[in-house]
């Protein structure tokens, strides 16, 4: 087995172990559309996907549409410059630059950053649910897997959304890859039933539903929480021993994490 094959294997089991050891108290720091805020970079770029990787927190999120002509590109929005992007052509998209100069990268552009000099940095892949049709929807996130893959970056990917038939479609593909659900309105046991490794709730589901937090321990389905910005928040998701903490400031979360050891 050459170098490059051990570096795989190891990094998979890594992620593997660190996934399902729900018992494990890390609080892994998940930079929600990258770590773009602390210094200005566009949300979802690949500066701000790299500045995660640097940083070297354990997960870096990112959204993902799927364009008229089939291109698969990142964006958290629906639209891009008043661009509905399901209805758009990605040429007519990329006309427009994102604000650090950089143009609206593709899936493909996106990850192959992403596997570069990255030994530590889940990329954390949400599929958007289609505003066109359900069935949309759920080959966009067949596309989206299969590129993935196609990058050999599978192994370090994780998939989140809204949509919880998106999920089950990439269940029903690959049985080992890890899924984590986002809506809110599903218990960890229910989740587990459809084998969704995760519940990646708002982290004021978890306030409403404390008992959620013993479940999914109890479980094994993995802990994340989103979008915890403010100290206090982070001070209770921290104590509450979560899996992983999604965040559009890393930099303070680690140093909240850091006084709480």
């Amino acid at each position: 087995m050459n170098t490059s094959k051990i570096f795989r294997a190891l990094l998979f089991f890594a992620v593997i172990i660190a996934f399902h050891s729900c018992s494990v108290q890390n609080n892994g720091i998940v930079a929600h559309r990258g770590a773009w805020k602390k210094n200005n970079l566009p949300e979802n770029s690949i500066a701000a996907l790299r500045h995660a990787i640097d940083l070297k927190n354990a997960g870096s999120e990112f959204d993902v549409w799927r364009t008229a002509d089939d291109s698969l590109v990142i964006n958290h929005d629906a639209h891009y410059n008043k661009l509905l992007i399901e209805e758009t052509n990605y040429a007519d998209l990329i006309k427009f630059k994102l604000s650090n100069g950089e143009k609206l990268p593709t899936l493909h552009e996106y990850i192959s950053e992403g596997i570069k000099n990255n030994k530590h940095t889940l990329l954390v892949c949400e599929i958007k649910p289609s505003e066109i049709s359900k069935e949309r929807g759920k080959k966009t996130a067949l596309k989206v897997v299969e590129t993935i893959k196609e990058l050999k970056a599978d192994k370090i990917t994780c998939y989140i959304s809204f949509d919880y038939e998106i999920l089950k479609q990439i269940r029903a593909v690959d049985h080992k890859t890890v899924l984590q659900y986002l809506e809110g309105n599903k218990s960890p046991k229910e989740v587990k039933v459809d084998n969704i490794n995760g519940i990646d709730y708002h982290y004021s589901v978890f306030k409403k539903h404390p008992e959620w937090i013993i479940e999914a321990k109890e479980n094994n389905i993995i802990l994340n929480a989103w979008t915890v910005n403010e100290a206090s928040d982070m001070d209770w998701i921290i104590e509450s021993k979560f899996n992983y903490i999604t965040t559009n400031e890393p930099e303070l979360l680690a140093q909240r994490i850091k006084v709480k050891k």
